[in-house]
């Protein structure tokens, strides 16, 4: 066969490999495959808290299918740092933040419906115009899309082939580099994703996908002054939606809430798409949680919802922002809906800290079988080829195997010193007992003017646990006055020890 043979046969390959993506997305619940992957790698508990009241075959069946729910869930984990998606879960509650990615796909994509039906039309133009490189890289795109919006990372690898042939029939095009970025990102390959954003770039200074993924990548990196730079320079090119929400976000690391607000309302006000205005208007209503501003926290998320019931985000936040506001019972229907689509561990973990705080007759069995299933998460996410330390030690450091927390925030931290990273890694040390190491890591993480209740909360723990009372005191107040409902169990906790402190002083 010819050189040119082979690639037209590459090329049909890649238009057919992915023709239903249904049949696709079904794959990775494969129950010979990916659910013994989550038994053999140590899920601690899944069968046995799964049904407490049921027999020994029962309860292996039971968890055998909430594991098997969770290989088809669980590789959500991709919405958590990829280019176009809010992290489900801001730790004010368990996960990790991050600044968001373009919300939405190309234009001319979308313009016909769905995402699976763009991607079908795109598969049966590249069939009849094969060396359209543009296609190729928009077909890229699309599959980074819908890898994190269905939770499948069998897209990626797709992704990666239909932007090294945009790339091969057009060396240098900037929307395939662009894409290359994303993809990165998509994968926490951060260096690798600021290295194909700056390459898009020389090539077209305007690209704004790559503009928004130059940001995200310094962030992720913990290079903040490069970010807000980057912001600056991105909103002087291409001002719009996607430059807005990473404007404001790097200006909310720096402490700049007024700032924040005010160009994230500018960009709902310009949104117009379903999905921009329901990624805009969730990030106000996190926004809005992170300041305690629980009744216009819980307007926003309906503002989401109503362009887009389905948004993840917004039925997380707002289950977070109703259990802080007193409306526990409608919190536990919420936050139980989200864990039955997509078991990640911020979710997982405030629900079981939710059940804890219920404490119910079988609330604390509820609670061990959420935190159980974080675990047989971080198990498929690895299998899966994605980095999963950070969330590995924010939950199991309050909730899990405290040394495995330790472990994995070390090496987060050898990663990237971000805020998140050293709040994971004094709160890790902290419960391991080493706390005048973990000081350090607690004060860095509240360095740059960034408003989080929990990690004024762990600095405050910490502070106390080395003799700082007076800091401690401060640090303790500063978390309930800023978000008396931050967390379900650690809020009742800092209570007790600023009691416990003599209180504000």
């Amino acid at each position: 066969m010819s050189p040119r043979s082979n690639d037209d046969a590459q090329e049909r390959d890649l238009v057919d490999e992915a023709a239903d993506p249904a049949e696709t997305a079904g794959a990775v619940a494969d129950p010979a495959g990916t659910a013994e992957t989550a038994e053999t790698a140590g899920a601690p508990g899944t069968a046995e808290t799964a049904g407490a009241a049921a027999g020994p075959g029962e309860r292996r069946g039971a968890g055998r299918a909430r594991v098997l729910q969770l290989a088809a869930c669980a590789v959500a984990l991709a919405v958590a740092m990829t280019a176009g998606a809010v992290v489900l879960g801001n730790r004010d509650g368990g996960a990790p933040s991050t600044v968001s990615s373009a919300p939405g796909l190309n234009p001319e994509l979308l313009a016909g419906g769905s995402l699976a039906s763009g991607i079908s039309a795109l598969q049966s133009h590249l069939k009849a115009q094969p060396k359209d490189s543009g296609g190729w890289a928009t077909l890229g795109m699309a599959y980074v899309e819908q890898a994190r919006t269905n939770g499948d990372p069998s897209r990626y690898p797709q992704a990666q082939r239909a932007l090294e042939r945009s790339l091969k029939l057009s060396p240098g095009n900037d929307p395939a580099l662009a894409g290359r970025a994303a993809l990165a990102a998509a994968r926490h390959e951060f260096p690798e994703a600021l290295a194909y954003a700056e390459k898009a770039l020389d090539e077209n200074a305007f690209n704004e996908r790559a503009l928004s993924v130059r940001i995200d990548a310094l962030v992720e990196l913990g290079r903040y002054k490069d970010a807000a730079k980057a912001a600056d320079e991105a909103d002087s090119r291409r001002p719009g939606v996607p430059v807005f929400t990473r404007y404001a976000y790097v200006r909310e690391l720096r402490g700049d809430i007024k700032t924040a607000r005010r160009v994230l309302k500018q960009a709902l006000s310009g949104a117009t798409a379903p999905g921009d205005i329901a990624y805009v208007a969730g990030s106000l209503g996190q926004l809005s949680w992170r300041e305690g501003e629980y009744a216009e926290a819980l307007t926003y998320y309906e503002r989401a919802l109503r362009a887009d019931g389905t948004y993840l985000p917004a039925l997380e936040g707002r289950a977070r922002a109703q259990a802080a506001d007193g409306d526990r019972a409608a919190a536990i229907r919420g936050m139980e809906e989200v864990v039955a689509r997509f078991p990640l561990p911020g979710p997982l973990v405030v629900l079981g800290e939710l059940y804890e705080a219920r404490d119910g007759e079988q609330d604390r069995a509820k609670a061990r079988d959420q935190y159980a299933l974080v675990d047989a998460w971080t198990s498929l996410a690895r299998a899966n080829g994605v980095n999963a330390d950070l969330d590995t030690a924010l939950a199991a450091a309050d909730h899990g195997d405290r040394e495995a927390a330790l472990r994995a925030a070390r090496a987060e931290w050898e990663r990237r010193h971000t805020v998140h990273t050293a709040d994971a890694l004094a709160w890790a040390l902290h419960v391991n007992g080493r706390d005048d190491e973990a000081l350090a890591y607690a004060r860095r993480a509240t360095a740059t003017g960034y408003r989080d209740a929990t990690f004024l909360f762990h600095r405050g723990m910490i502070e106390r646990a080395t003799g700082h009372e007076k800091e401690a005191r401060g640090s303790l107040s500063s978390a309930l006055k800023l978000n008396p409902g931050f967390s379900p169990v650690g809020a009742r906790q800092a209570e007790k020890a600023l009691t416990a402190l003599g209180g504000a002083r």
